[in-house]
């Protein structure tokens, strides 16, 4: 079966509230998870970024053990699980892996991986040079590796800790 391919759109500002319709859908369906917050980050999250039109949403739980009931209500609810970084959260995508317009994180709330998410959301918000040089790099990535997803995301991670790092 074919994967998604990595295709980056320019900013739209639907995005945000795409965001929040999602935002709402999730408390209503797995609420009871929830622990501290449900976030909007990835590129869709940063104004005037360049990205591939897929909201992607932090969900925070309060451990990944107590929230694995939750993987069943999301995938009755139309989301697909994916054991990806199992160790460190539960992923979703929807509708399918073919084509995306969501993925979810289910992450524990303050965890490493949640503090970094938010800590480069928020530089890529704020600091406009770090965000047209990690939209040159995506440019760039998205021709080498347009039917490579995983390499995609790989290549970027070098920049995103060296940007953290000097931030």
């Amino acid at each position: 079966m074919p994967r998604a391919a990595v295709t980056l759109e320019e900013y739209n500002v639907s995005w945000v509230s795409g965001f929040e319709r999602e935002k709402q859908r999730l408390m209503a369906i797995a609420g009871a998870w929830n622990y501290g917050g449900i976030e909007h980050v990835g590129s869709t999250a940063v104004p005037g970024m360049v990205a591939k039109p897929v909201i992607d949403i932090m969900f925070g739980v309060g451990s990944l053990g107590g929230s694995a009931p939750a993987i069943d209500v999301l995938v009755e609810s139309g989301y697909q699980y994916w054991p990806y970084k199992a160790e460190v959260m539960h992923w979703f995508c929807k509708p399918s892996d073919t084509f995306r317009t969501h993925h979810l994180h289910l992450i524990p709330f303050e965890s490493p991986l949640w503090q970094e998410r938010i800590r480069f959301r928020d530089l890529l918000r704020s600091n406009r040079d770090v965000a047209i040089q990690y939209a040159q790099l995506k440019r760039k990535l998205a021709a080498t590796y347009k039917e490579d997803r995983e390499a995609y995301t790989e290549k970027k991670w070098p920049f995103i800790q060296q940007a953290l790092q000097n931030a």
